[in-house]
Parts: C-alpha cells; structure tokens; sequence
C-alpha cells in the first residue's frame, strides 16, 4: 500500500482533516500522490499540487531558506506584502508567508552572529592553515553582505515606525499571532516540522513574530474593512465555515476475508482492538496508533469504507468485513459528530481578521518602500561596494582606450 495513497483509510483520514482545515481557510490542501491511485481521484490531487507549486513560485523568497541566506533584502521587501496573512486562514502557504521581515532577519543573525570570538578567531583549519573569523566575514559581505544589511536596516525601520505610533506588542498578542499562524497546518507535528526545515525552534520563532504584529498594526487603521464586507464574505463562503457530519474510526485491514473474519471474532470475545492492530493491520501508517484514523467526513474514504463507518450507531461498534481495493477492513467507532451550522456571529471577527489581513498585504509593500525612501540612512556598506563598482568601471575603460590609441597608433 503507497504510504500516501488517498484511498488508504489512514491518509484518507489525513486529506479529511486537511479538506475540513482548508474548507475553513477557503483554499485547496497540497497532498502528494501515489501511482495507484485512481484516475478521477489522482487528477484532482495533482490540480491542487499544481496550484501549491503556484503558491511557491510565486513567493520562492519564503519557500527557500537558501534565497532568503541569498538576498534576504529582496525578499524582506517582497514578503512585506504577505506577513499580515499570518492571523488569516492558511492560503496553501505552509506558514512561510508569516515570517517575512522576521525570518529574514533570523536568517541574518544566524549566519553574521557566530559563536565564536574576536576577528581573529580561527574558525577553521585545512591542512594546518587557518581560516579565521575576519576571512569567513569578508567573504560572507562579498556574498550578499550588502542585502542582509539591508533586511537589518528594514527591520529597524520597522521598530521605529511603530514607536512613532505608539504601538506596544504584549505577550498576548504573540501568543495570539502564533496559535493563528499554527492553525494554517494540518497537525502541531506538521507545524514543528515547517520549524525544522527553517532552522528554527519554537523559541527563535517567537522571537519574529512581534515584527509582524507590529507591521499589521501599524497598517490595520489604513484597511477601512467595513461590517458590511464582512458579511458579505461570510454570506458568499458560509458553506466553508460549516461542519460536517464526522465520524473518529480505527480499522483493521488483511488481505483475506478470511483472516478479517477470525479478528472479528477475536475481538467479539474480547480482544483489543489496538493490540490486535499494531499486531495484524497491513495499513503502516495507523499501525502505530492501533489502528486509529481519527475524524473524517463523508467524501474521503473509499465509498465501501466510509458506507461501513457511517453505519455503525454507538462507540464501540463494529462492522463486518469490509472489502475494499486494498483488502478487508474491521472498523471499530470511536466517536460520531453531527453537522454544525456556524453563525456569522460567530465566524464575524474570524473573517474580519482575514479580510484586515489580505488588505494589509496589498499596503505593505509600498508602505515599506515609502518609509524607507524618506528615512536617513547611512549604508557605508553599499556605498563602499558601489564606489568599488565605479572605480573598477573607470579603470575598465581607460584600459579600453589605451588599448584602442595603442591599436590606431
């Protein structure tokens, strides 16, 4: 069985929970696919794969580490327009579009802050000869030295601008922007493994999130969202905000109708069902959790698969087997959930924190660009490279017109 197949009861949970999150959020989930899927089922997998890579291409600067260590400038400036969606439902962003300014910088200091001491500090030995601190720092300003600067100088910008307006970021707004940025992963693991990928624990991550904060206050009164928008929004999407009916199931799966009848009656004598699962189950991935898919609404599980568990009526009942395309299935209730209606009152500061969101994105980047073209800035660090650019240029050409009187001569 592929490990990500969406007819797999364990990963059909998964896209369960993802479709409800992403229902929510108003936009499709990325799952990978597996080569034994069916057609309809893989077609409509690889469309919403294509529409995350979109997402990507469209924001390489906060998908790649290695673009931001690269030119951390160009994309603090770019991903200024994004870092207010961080209190918005997730856009098939992963949680990279909430890190902007912050990560970049991040980024800067983990690479210009090394733990080690003064310029001379040998950093390195290659056969005996010795690289120190002051050749590593050298080289790292000739690799884009002058666009980190740049994302530093952003940063304070940032401050700046929001003690002008006296904006204060307390520990409850932190918490708040985190618990809104976790909610844009499926799982908490999905969002501590986006943390490692970045290099970051949940600590150096908390340390960014008040540059965001600061960035959406200072925007938010320039937003002009109204109550009448907000109803809108809801009244056009209510369908996402709702829940559907649910069910929480473990299965066993076996190859045989035969081996799926005598678990059956193992468990009818008493057997436990997970003990019988980590033992027996050919599905891998809910192997561990005996068996437990967790919750998933109807349009997710193999058609046969879901008919069984929306069948069964109290926790603790069992079907019988289950033929599937992947064998026979005993699946035992856990718990069942009725459809759920929201209310607007209830979604209204939801959607209102969303909309807020999008419209800050849109002012972010011009604002920034603004702020920093009536700033005082002293950049030597880019003075001096362009200085070195146009003394290299000269020197260039008069070598080219010695070399041109030489040849006419």
């Amino acid at each position: 069985m592929s490990e990500k197949d969406p007819k797999d009861p364990q990963h059909e949970n998964e896209a369960a929970n993802t479709e409800q999150e992403q229902l929510k959020k108003d936009e499709p989930a990325i799952e990978e696919t597996s080569a034994d899927q069916p057609s309809d089922q893989l077609a409509q997998e690889e469309q919403v794969e294509q529409e995350g890579d979109k997402l990507e291409s469209e924001a390489p600067e906060l998908g790649d580490k290695e673009a931001l260590q690269q030119d951390p400038a160009g994309a603090v400036e770019q991903a200024a327009a994004v870092v207010p969606a961080a209190a918005a439902p997730a856009k098939g962003n992963k949680g990279w579009m909430y890190v902007a300014i912050g990560l970049a910088v991040l980024l800067v200091i983990a690479v210009v802050k090394p733990p080690f001491g003064g310029a001379s500090e040998t950093v390195a030995t290659v056969n005996g000869a010795k690289i120190t601190k002051d050749q590593l720092y050298d080289t790292m300003i000739s690799y884009g030295g002058g666009s980190m600067l740049d994302s530093l100088i952003s940063d304070e910008l940032l401050k700046q601008e929001a003690d002008k307006a006296g904006i204060a970021v307390t520990d409850a707004d932190i918490e708040k922007e985190i618990e809104a940025i976790k909610k844009s992963f499926t799982t908490e693991d999905e969002f501590n493994a986006w943390l490692q990928n970045y290099g970051m624990t949940m600590d150096s991550f908390r340390e960014q999130v008040p540059q965001q904060v600061m960035l959406r206050k200072i925007l938010e009164p320039q937003t002009g969202v109204t109550d009448e928008q907000v109803k809108q929004y809801y009244e056009d999407n209510k369908a996402s905000y709702d829940t559907q009916e649910q069910v929480q199931a473990s299965h066993i799966l076996v190859k045989t109708k035969a081996e799926a009848e005598e678990i059956l009656k193992q468990l009818k004598e008493g057997a436990d069902f997970a003990t019988i699962a980590k033992e027996k189950t050919l599905d891998e991935a809910s192997k561990e959790a005996g068996g437990d898919l967790g919750f998933f609404p109807k349009g997710v599980m193999d058609s046969a698969f879901e008919t069984a568990a929306f069948a069964l009526k109290n926790p603790g009942d069992l079907s019988e087997p289950v033929e599937t395309t992947y064998g026979f299935h005993i699946i035992k209730l856990t718990e069942h959930k009725a459809a759920v209606a929201s209310t607007f009152e209830e979604k209204k500061e939801e959607i209102k924190t969303l909309l807020v969101s999008q419209k800050v994105s849109e002012l972010s980047g011009d604002w920034l660009a603004g702020i920093k073209a009536d700033a005082d800035i002293t950049n030597t660090l880019t003075d001096a490279a362009e200085t070195e650019s146009t003394e290299s240029t000269t020197e260039s050409t008069d070598t080219t017109t010695e070399s041109t009187n030489a040849a006419t001569e």
